[in-house]
Order: structure tokens, then sequence, then C-alpha cells
């Protein structure tokens, strides 16, 4: 079930989804999936979860693969150019979240286990071993970039930048901050 969930998400997106297109897609019953998961919404949720921690959302399951934070970003581009439904699912779960607490708190884990992620993908650094400061800085902006993007993307891709252009921008911002000291 959770395969067509999966599909689902990625043809029809979160909110065009049915019970039926579910229940037709995994080939059982409409009541297996209140069964099994207790209502549509957890099943997506879960599904939306899981591709989200595997990488297949985000870049195919090449950024495991990247070798340099350009290839990160041009990984990203793609994979936000490429599949417009699955990140519009991404962003109607994190808006229903605001009102399900339950949601809420799946959604807040997902996104510490994606600065934990994003940082192990840039540094190289086990996830158990990654400081929490590094978590905390650069595992938070790399998630805010990535979400800032996306949206750029799902609103306007003919105006959104890119993967060349993020890594302009990433340079002239830091550019603008050698004097930085943590205080």
């Amino acid at each position: 079930m959770l395969d067509a969930a999966r599909k689902c998400l990625f043809d029809k997106g979160y909110e065009r989804t049915t019970v039926r297109d579910l229940a037709s897609t995994a080939g059982v019953s409409m009541a297996a999936i209140g069964y099994h998961f207790g209502s549509k919404e957890a099943l997506l949720n879960q599904a939306l979860f899981e591709a989200l921690d595997s990488g297949e959302a985000l870049f195919g399951g090449a950024a495991d693969g990247a070798t340099s934070v350009a290839d990160l970003w041009r990984g990203l581009v793609e994979a936000f150019s490429g599949n417009t439904t699955f990140w519009l699912a991404n962003l109607e779960t994190v808006m229903l979240a605001l009102r399900d607490p339950e949601l809420r708190d799946q959604v807040a884990e997902g996104l510490r286990q994606g600065r934990t992620g994003m940082a192990r993908v840039i540094t190289g650094i086990d996830e158990a071993e990654l400081p929490e400061e590094t978590v905390r800085t650069l595992g938070s902006v790399q998630l805010a970039l990535i979400s800032g993007m996306m949206i750029q993307h799902l609103i306007a891709p003919q105006d959104a930048p890119t993967a060349d252009e993020v890594m302009a921008g990433l340079a002239a911002l830091n550019a603008h901050l050698p004097n930085y000291a943590r205080t």
C-alpha cells in the first residue's frame, strides 16, 4: 500500500488522491486502507515521509553520489523540475500540519531528520558523529535553501534559479560574511 501511495503522490499529489485511487493502485479494498493505516491521510503521510527520508524524491537516489555541493544542487533543481506534483504534495502536507498537531509532530521530526541528512550529505560525516552545531547551522541553512528553491520552482519555474545560479549566489553571500564571528 505504501508503494501505491507513493505512486499516487507522484502522479496526483496529496489533495487530489482519493481512497479509491489508493485502493485501486494497491489492488486492495478501500476498507484495507482504514484497517492498516487508519485513514487515507495517515497512509499518504507515511508514504511521503518515507520517500523524503529515502532521498528518492529529492535526488532520485543521487544525493549520496553527489561529489560536490554543486552536484547536489544540480540534482535538486532537476528533482524540482521533474515532479512538481510530488513537491506540491510536500507543501500541502506542511499546510495541513499547521492544523493537525499529530501531523505537525511528524513534520517537525522530518525537518530534524532533514537537517541532519543535509549536514551529512555536505560534510560526508556519518550522522551519528555530526556535531549538533553543524546540524543546527549548516543543515538548517541548507534545508531552508531547499525549501525556498522548491517554492520558486513550483510557482515560477521559468524564473527559478539554475543550480549554477544558486552556487553563484552562495559564493556572493559568502563574500559578504568574511568578518562574521560567532558571539
